[in-house]
């Protein structure tokens, strides 16, 4: 019987592509494993084949050999893509199918970066979520995410709360300051990402900020009536502030039905797009099922735009107001590809077009939206990596919220545990051997 991909460990499961790379596979206990004196063949398959070529043709044999109860593949794989191989015994009854493995060659420069999972946007109990901060960001690591930022209504401090309550902790997930900013009579939504300051207090005197917002509208030379100019001032100036904070500043769910009609007029979005002054766009929001609507109307929006050549960088957010609801929270992140996890690298990170916006909503298939390059890497990091990586996560994320909870002893299990998904994803990439 073919083995499944449980029963068989291999690694590294990304490789550079047209280059000559190793790969070591293990068979899991209790099956016996690799004999030395046993002969395998293994045949490799390009999941994008060449043009006029035959899935049958297009396979290519792979050198092998047996050491230590390993399999050792040595094998060129060309360009950037998945690769299907699947490994037999031959004996004098014939082949007998071992099991098969996938392997994803990338070009130098998307193979220099790493994958992180992450949520721009969601919020705690000092807003109107459910749970403490605190809370929040133990349920994030829980659940399989490298970064997080709480983004509360119009406060700053609920995202500091959370970092200051594992701040005596090793950990290996990222928090980072946020708020959800509202300016006076706006009706746009924008993230303040890993800003060093809060944007809210700059609206105290909200007569003097709309007399400033107002003046700058009148100057704008768009077509927009001066109720919806006053509003993109309003949005540009928060932009700004944000980037003088050190922040990413977050376009939010244009296609959000609130009030019986969408969160922000059309001839508003359409400015937004034409001059492109956020950051990055919330592409995938964080919508219950009967509001799906408007995450597709999202993501037409970004298709379109991008058909006409305009540089979109996006971001895939929960948007949750709840970690333990069962709804929402987990449904939607991001997914980038980054050096590190620094607030520098993650800015420079989506800003240069390497996040894309990932749905998981449960009991269905994961969709990833986003450049396609990133999107086919992620489809299948999903499959065939960060299942092992959330697995590693839950463990950190449980003995967080001990932690928070009182256990004073899970600090110790969490620096014993540090480093642990680096160190996978080494192993996946195959560092160890550079």
């Amino acid at each position: 019987m073919t083995q499944t991909p449980e029963t068989i460990s291999y690694f590294p499961k990304v490789v550079p592509a047209d280059r000559l790379s190793t790969i070591r596979v293990a068979v899991l206990e209790p099956s016996p494993p690799f004999d030395s004196s046993d002969s395998y063949e293994v045949a490799a398959y390009p999941m994008e084949e060449t043009a006029g070529q035959l899935h049958a043709e297009s396979k290519k044999a792979v050198k092998t050999w047996c050491a230590d109860g390993s399999l050792f593949l040595s094998h060129e794989f060309i360009s950037e893509q998945e690769h299907l191989l699947k490994i037999e015994k031959i004996s004098a009854c014939g082949r007998q199918p071992i099991g098969e493995i996938r392997i994803y060659s990338l070009s130098k420069d998307l193979y220099a970066l790493r994958p992180f999972k992450g949520d721009f946007h969601m919020h705690s109990s000092q807003s109107d979520g459910k749970e403490p901060p605190a809370h929040v960001a133990a349920a994030c690591r829980r659940i399989g995410l490298d970064f997080m930022a709480l983004t509360d209504h119009r406060k700053h401090a609920p995202s500091l709360e959370a970092i200051a309550a594992f701040e005596s902790v090793p950990l290996d997930i990222m928090m980072f300051p946020g708020e959800e900013v509202h300016s006076p009579g706006n009706r746009v939504h924008i993230i303040n990402f890993g800003g060093r300051f809060g944007i809210t207090p700059f609206f105290a005197d909200e007569e003097a900020f709309r007399a400033l917002v107002q003046q700058r509208g009148r100057k704008l030379k768009n077509k927009l009536e001066p109720r919806e100019k006053e509003q993109y001032a309003a949005s540009v100036w928060c932009y700004d502030k944000i980037r003088e904070a050190g922040g990413l500043a977050i376009f939010c769910h244009p296609y959000w039905v609130e009030r019986e009609r969408y969160n922000v007029s059309e001839p508003l979005i359409a400015q937004h797009f034409e001059d492109c002054l956020f950051d990055a766009y919330e592409v995938i929001g964080g919508f219950h099922r009967h509001q799906i609507e408007s995450n597709c109307l999202q993501v037409a929006r970004y298709h379109e735009e991008r058909a006409k050549g305009k540089k979109i960088p996006i971001v895939g957010v929960s948007d949750a107001h709840g970690c333990e609801s069962g709804e929402l929270f987990g449904w939607y992140y991001t997914v980038l590809f980054a050096k590190c996890l620094q607030l520098p690298d993650i800015v420079r990170s989506v800003k240069s077009l390497q996040s894309v916006a990932v749905e998981a909503l449960p009991g269905e298939a994961p969709r990833v939206h986003g450049p396609m390059r990133q999107v086919k890497l992620a489809h299948f990091l999903l499959r065939e990596i960060f299942p092992a990586h959330d697995t590693l996560c839950k463990t950190e994320g449980d003995l967080m919220m001990a932690f928070y909870q009182g256990d004073k002893t899970a600090a110790s299990q969490l620096a014993q545990l540090q480093g642990q998904t680096k160190d996978y994803m080494d192993r996946v990439w195959g560092s160890e051997e550079k």
